[in-house]
């Protein structure tokens, strides 16, 4: 699998410079294109006004969301001009409740999608809503970028978040050119059960399976003594200076996930370095 087309939807150019640059970055490491769905929203709540206003405020937030979606584009092409790849910019107007839906069918035809952080001040639920359609609807891995990243998209380490899930075999399959790019892949494995299928050899067979596919790859079998799996994976990758981590995401379902929190909320809200994730 090679990244030949991008997709990042950007919302607020001042929040999105971090996963604009990082576009860039991995649009010209891979040869690829990167499209800019520059998304103006139309956060009209039909039924929330008086009897009759409710024309009228729909008319003033899509001239609004019309508005937002022009500037938006305008500013990614003064960012994009200059630059030495392909890429193509487009404004549109979504209704809040329709996000899922636009991202979702863009999303398909992408090979990576590439976002900023979607939790923090500032932040508004249509990135979230971008991304979770990206990951279930699109069927594609996102790469979420933490704000003010300036490191290299080209990782020298990765450390995979191995937990014999669907959802991480299925991230690692998809972040196969950052692997074998990587100078070491680093799999990591919190509190193995004592009674699972790789009791006696945690991540040995996809250390193995990965090698074959010429990826520099060693295991850490990690004890869990913070109270979080995202706590102690973090703390990893900064004692081993990690550029990337990639990670399954939702294993438990999206609600349950939005109620209780969960290793992918809590990964995104404090990650601090690039974190490819798919479902």
């Amino acid at each position: 699998m090679a990244y030949k087309t991008l997709l990042t939807i950007v919302t607020d150019v001042a929040a999105a410079k971090a996963q604009l640059d990082a576009a860039v970055a991995v649009a010209r490491q891979e040869d690829a294109h990167l499209d800019v769905l520059c998304m103006g929203v139309d956060r009209t709540q039909t039924g929330y006004y008086y009897a009759g206003a409710t024309a009228f405020v729909q008319q003033e937030t899509l001239d609004r969301a019309q508005e937002e979606a022009r500037e938006i584009e305008t500013a990614v092409k003064a960012r994009l001009e200059a630059e030495d790849i392909r890429w193509s910019a487009e404004a549109v107007v979504v209704q809040i409740g329709a996000i899922a839906t636009v991202a979702g069918l863009r999303a398909r035809f992408a090979d990576l999608v590439i976002m900023g952080r979607p939790y923090g001040k500032g932040r508004g639920q249509e990135i979230e809503a971008a991304i979770e359609a990206a990951l279930f609807e699109g069927q594609v891995p996102v790469m979420i970028v933490p704000d003010g990243y300036t490191g290299t998209l080209g990782a020298r380490r990765v450390v995979v978040a191995w937990n014999q899930s669907n959802e991480a075999m299925s991230a690692i399959r998809k972040a196969m050119p950052f692997l074998k790019a990587a100078e070491l892949v680093d799999i990591t494995v919190i509190d193995p059960p004592p009674h699972g299928p790789e009791r006696s050899d945690p991540g040995g067979q996809l250390s193995q399976m990965l090698a074959r596919h010429g990826v520099h790859a060693e295991v850490s079998v990690l004890a869990k003594t913070m109270p979080r799996v995202s706590d102690v994976l973090n703390r990893h990758v900064r004692e081993t200076e990690a550029d990337m981590i990639v990670m399954g995401a939702y294993g438990h379902s999206r609600f349950r996930e939005a109620i209780l929190g969960g290793a992918t909320r809590h990964m995104l809200e404090l990650a601090e370095v690039p974190v490819l994730m798919a479902h």
